[in-house]
């Protein structure tokens, strides 16, 4: 079977997310069953929910030959060497920042083969990138950081701009899909390196 470039950003961001819901599962405990759902859940989140939105029935996972091995693979090798790793959240927050930049750019694609406005390209790649992670975190307990003061979607927005603009200089596609993977990737690391946040517009010491 031909894998295409945008295929390989597909399977390799299914397989990054895959490994983040392992890890963040693990770090709550989770029976191997509980694993793999949230693994599941997490690396076909986004993209369910903006297949939903543009129409493209059935959605991508039920037609992919290779979504659910990546997902396999991904759980599997997560359970069974994770419980050698101590420091799980920072592997959890590598894999999940990478599979943000990999998600979003396949969200930008399918709104461009879709004929979208530029806008709305870089919303579906902000879906795409960011709602796996937020089922997932809903699914255990926790504020997902989308809706929180740190720098998440605002790297997928920040990527699909950099994006659209190497469009514009004619830069080709690939390589600003490359660009791009690297931008949110690197912005996601570096907001976490130096505290970098939005703003927040209430007294942190109020309490509801």
């Amino acid at each position: 079977m031909h894998l295409g470039f945008l295929d390989v950003i597909e399977v390799t961001g299914t397989f990054s997310f895959a490994i983040s819901g392992a890890f963040a599962a693990m770090e709550k405990k989770l029976d191997p069953f509980g694993v793999l759902v949230i693994s599941f859940v997490t690396a076909i989140g986004g993209g369910t929910i903006r297949d939903l939105l543009i129409g493209n029935l059935p959605v991508a996972w039920l037609t992919s030959p290779t979504a659910g091995w990546a997902i396999l693979v991904g759980a599997t090798g997560a359970i069974f060497f994770g419980r050698h790793i101590r420091q799980l959240h920072k592997l959890l927050f590598l894999f999940d920042a990478l599979g943000l930049g990999l998600f979003t750019v396949i969200g930008l694609q399918k709104g461009i083969q879709q004929g979208l406005s530029t806008g709305v390209c870089i919303a579906l790649g902000t879906i795409t990138g960011c709602f796996g992670g937020v089922l997932r975190d809903v699914f255990l307990s926790r504020v997902p950081l989308v809706f929180q003061k740190e720098i998440y979607a605002s790297a997928c927005i920040a990527g699909g701009m950099i994006y659209f603009l190497l469009l514009q200089i004619n830069i080709m596609s690939e390589v600003a899909d490359i660009i791009s993977i690297f931008s949110i990737f690197l912005i996601r690391m570096l907001a976490v390196r130096f505290n970098w946040h939005l703003p927040v517009f209430y007294d942190s010491k109020s309490r509801t």
